[in-house]
């Protein structure tokens, strides 16, 4: 009895750790079950033959928001083809509203929820033919105590090249009803002193880059000061650590631990997601914002951990200028990333429950992105989509840390929608536009639409040039040289008359 877990990664240097702890409780099956990743950009006929060539009587799919189109495409041309393989779903795109999906109809049972037990009772029992009754499976809570790690799944290739994810504690307190974490009653905790020696037998074995799941990483002070003192102790400076913290719980006690970490060791995100307290309200997000802005101050003038902050944009009332007064806020904070986000409705979400009063709109296909809502209209957020993408190009890439405070000089939301709305205009695309062109079309917004002085901006961009990796001659001065030339060709000659015009002139 072969059994293969599978999942669709988003790229290559991604791992799931939730197929490593369906494999690391199975316990007697252990042996007969292996990991398959892939990532989507690989062709569904080609996953469907490498699974298909392993000749597995079960397969095991992690679903996502992310994957879940090309996942379907797969285990469609493996039932095709082999109908006889059981097919089982897991993952939070298929826990929830599920009568609907084509992936669930094409798959034999699905798994709602935490599956470290309740894939290997299913797999045990298909094997048995003892099968259940029903293709839908909703395990019972269980202890966190009762499944084992699955660290030592990790393997030298993972430890080598690609992101660890691991988790100190799973759930979350709060109910911001936009993500799936508002469903958990709490956040339950690992043994530390078992999770630590986990984390040090990776440690041992190479790893030096982890990536913490935990959606509120210090909630638990204690535990959040064992974590980093176990790291400091290291005195590694070739750690990297991420860790999801909550804005407004930063007390003394865990700010001397963070600031003794060397540069480039630790990134926290931090979500804010809006500054405005009407949206907050609405989607029952506790957050004190005062509290959470001197945090974020301190955070960035006292250490030197990177700050990766997140907004949400198209929450139920949210409009274009609260929008620009919680975006303007957080530039204000000068964090190291402002990621921009548009709302997703998530499956099983309570943020459902605005959907009329608020006129939700949103994608019927993956992402399921807001389309409009009461406030903002379908161009809006069309615009806003630029911008992020815009953003992420030019903000985030920290290729232009010369010459974004030149666009950004002040109101920064107002400023850099503007330049949004100008590339689109001059360029009608938001993806493909080669680093070259970039600072070309830089070049020429910030003299035509923003009437800066042509010598400071090119003086700011050849400085932003010459740490980019181009090589040569930076293309946008000859581009400019070019035009220059070709005016003046095209200018009237205002010379002195020739002797036929002054006599003619006479």
């Amino acid at each position: 009895m072969h059994i293969i877990l599978s999942t669709l990664n988003a790229r290559y240097i991604h791992s799931s750790l939730g197929l490593r702890y369906l494999h690391a409780n199975m316990q007697a099956l252990a042996d007969d079950t292996e990991i398959c990743e892939f990532i989507i950009n690989t062709r569904p006929i080609d996953i469907a033959e490498k699974l298909l060539a392993k000749n597995p009587k079960i397969i095991g799919f992690g679903i996502y928001i992310w994957n879940i189109a090309e996942t379907t495409d797969v285990i469609s041309i493996i039932k095709l083809l082999e109908p006889n393989i059981t097919i089982v779903i897991g993952g939070p795109e298929v826990s929830f509203e599920q009568s609907s999906q084509k992936i669930v109809s094409l798959s034999d049972y699905v798994i709602s929820g935490a599956a470290d037990h309740a894939f290997r009772d299913l797999c045990e029992k298909v094997i048995k033919q003892e099968l259940p009754k029903s293709k839908f499976i909703s395990p019972l809570p269980f202890d966190l105590s009762s499944i084992t790690f699955p660290y030592f799944l990790y393997n030298n290739e993972d430890i080598q090249n690609r992101v660890l994810y691991v988790e100190a504690s799973r759930g979350c307190p709060f109910k911001c009803e936009f993500c799936l974490s508002s469903l958990d009653k709490t956040a339950w905790n690992f043994d530390i002193d078992l999770f630590l020696h986990e984390i040090q037998k990776l440690y041992d074995r190479g790893a030096r880059r982890f990536k913490f799941v935990d959606r509120t990483f210090n909630l638990k002070i204690s535990h959040s000061k064992r974590i980093l003192t176990f790291f400091l102790d290291k005195k590694d400076n070739t750690i990297f650590l991420h860790f999801e913290l909550i804005p407004d719980h930063l007390p003394d006690p865990l700010k001397e631990i963070i600031q003794q970490f060397p540069q480039g060791t630790l990134q926290f995100e931090i979500g804010i997601q809006s500054f405005d307290d009407n949206v907050q309200q609405l989607i029952s997000r506790k957050q004190n914002n005062a509290k959470s802005k001197e945090n974020i101050r301190w955070l960035v003038n006292k250490t030197h951990a990177h700050l990766h902050t997140d907004l949400i944009l198209g929450l139920p009332g949210d409009n274009l200028s609260s929008i620009a007064k919680s975006f303007d806020e957080l530039m204000e904070l000068k964090p190291h990333e402002i990621q921009v986000g548009i709302l997703k409705r998530l499956r099983g979400t309570p943020l459902t429950r605005h959907t009329e009063n608020y006129t939700m709109k949103y994608n019927t296909s993956p992402p399921y992105n807001i389309l409009s809502n009461k406030d903002l209209n379908f161009d809006t957020m069309q615009r806003l989509n630029r911008f992020a993408r815009y953003w992420d190009m030019i903000a985030n890439s920290g290729r232009f840390s010369h010459t974004l405070p030149m666009i950004l000089d002040y109101k920064p939301f107002i400023r850099f929608l503007k330049l949004s709305d100008w590339l689109y205009k001059n360029t009608d695309q938001t993806h493909k536009i080669n680093l070259n062109r970039l600072f070309s079309l830089l070049h020429r917004s910030l003299i035509e639409l923003f009437n800066i002085e042509k010598s400071l901006a090119e003086k700011c961009l050849l400085n932003d040039y010459q740490i980019s990796g181009l090589k040569g001659r930076a293309k946008f001065l000859i581009e400019a040289s070019n035009v220059e030339i070709k005016s003046t060709k095209n200018e009237p000659n205002h010379q002195t008359p020739s002797r036929q015009s002054r006599h003619l002139q006479s």
